[in-house]
């Protein structure tokens, strides 16, 4: 299967990098020609032989693609659903943020960068950063915020053995908002020979098309995996959002299908107080974040809103444009589920199926144990990491010992 598939793509954005009214480019003058020089690269190598024969080569044979679909059997009765998992967890690193990084690093050599920076919450951003880096020899660098640095200690323990410098954050929250704008201010003090891998949906254009059409894989390869085991579509297909890439790579095969609901979970955090979650989409304002105009948590005076999340990689105040765009136009549905869920949701899917979700997706788990939907639904979930890097937190919340 073609890493950027051969029907044509989503008809967003346009050519100011424009969903709708929202994304755009709201950065320093020095990085515009930089993205002008992304963006065109990235039209002609999207659909270059070469390129793609490259990508494609690296994704079977180094990350493991096609990764399988799991019918959730036990997790299935007992919500009284027909779940079916796109095993993301079982990519090289530990989830679907190889695919992106992957392509951007190979994208980046063929610009002829010298250098590659990232930045990180939960850490596999990082790792799989670090990763392509590592095979493709370029020195990498990481920006990641102090606080995630302890709560995803295992994660900066495999980025500095795969070679790369991470950098902690100390400003603001010490957390992923922080990271990111660590990396631009690094990337416009170094742009002639540096390209910033961004991890997500987000950014400006040409990073949220970019980000997608490399993560449209997941779904492209879960649609047709879907179709050959049942014969058609799932009722629902449902992935979580922080930034929103996973869940953009699984929506996108499926945008416009008829009787397919779109559904996206955010984090509910501690509550619905603002600073007390990072649900951007559902209790959020348009404003501007990062470069681009979406949905953000900001207060009173517009500032950008303190976040929590027991999970580092939804802890994130904002959203990539492209699910804004879904989001108004009624083409996806967005949902939150909270920490208690999200716990619930990943002691589900360890004692029915033998699988420790990341908390990032624990929160679709945990939402769907909540019983949102009618009995019987055909349910597509994006597994979209595993949890072995959340073991500490999820030890600490849940009161589990060493003894």
């Amino acid at each position: 299967m073609s890493v950027v598939a051969d029907r044509p793509a989503s008809a967003v954005p346009d050519e100011r990098g424009r969903f709708g009214t929202y994304g755009g480019r709201y950065v320093p003058e020095v990085l515009i020609p930089a993205l002008d020089e992304l963006a065109a690269a990235w039209t002609h190598l999207r659909d270059d032989p070469g390129f793609r024969g490259e990508l494609a080569d690296l994704l079977r044979d180094f990350v493991g693609r096609p990764t399988p679909i799991t019918h959730a059997r036990r997790l299935s009765d007992e919500l009284g659903y027909d779940v079916w998992l796109k095993r993301e967890d079982l990519a090289h690193t530990g989830a679907h943020k190889i695919n992106n990084a992957l392509g951007q690093a190979l994208v980046a050599k063929r610009l002829g960068k010298q250098r590659i920076i990232a930045e990180t919450g939960a850490g596999q951003h990082g790792v799989a950063a670090a990763t392509a880096c590592a095979l493709l020899g370029l020195p990498c660098v990481v920006y990641m915020g102090e606080e995630d640095t302890h709560r995803q200690a295992p994660n900066v323990a495999r980025m500095k053995l795969l070679g790369a410098e991470v950098v902690p954050v100390m400003a603001g929250t010490r957390t992923l908002k922080e990271a990111v704008n660590e990396a631009l201010r690094d990337w416009a003090a170094s742009v002639r020979d540096t390209h910033y891998i961004i991890g997500s949906v987000v950014g400006p254009h040409p990073f949220p098309v970019l980000v997608r059409d490399l993560q449209r894989v997941i779904g492209d390869e879960a649609r047709a995996q879907y179709a050959e085991r049942l014969g058609g579509d799932p009722d629902v297909v449902v992935a979580c959002v922080g930034g929103g890439s996973n869940a953009i790579g699984m929506f996108t095969a499926y945008v416009g299908a008829p009787g397919v609901r779109l559904i996206g979970v955010e984090a509910g955090g501690r509550g619905s107080q603002l600073g007390e979650h990072c649900s951007s989409i559902t209790q959020g304002q348009p404003g501007i974040l990062h470069g681009a105009l979406s949905y953000l948590l900001q207060d009173a005076d517009g500032q950008v809103a303190v976040t929590h999340s027991i999970s580092a990689g939804l802890d994130y105040p904002g959203v990539g444009p492209e699910h804004a765009y879904l989001r108004d136009r009624e083409m996806a549905e967005y949902v939150s589920a909270t920490d208690r869920e999200a716990l619930e949701g990943f002691q589900a899917m360890a004692r029915t199926e033998g699988i420790l979700p990341a908390l990032e997706p624990s929160h679709v788990v945990g939402w769907l144990l909540t019983d949102p939907l009618p009995p019987g639904t055909r349910v597509l979930v994006c597994l979209s990491g595993r949890g072995d890097k959340d073991l500490d937190t999820v030890r600490a919340a849940l009161g589990i010992s060493d003894a």
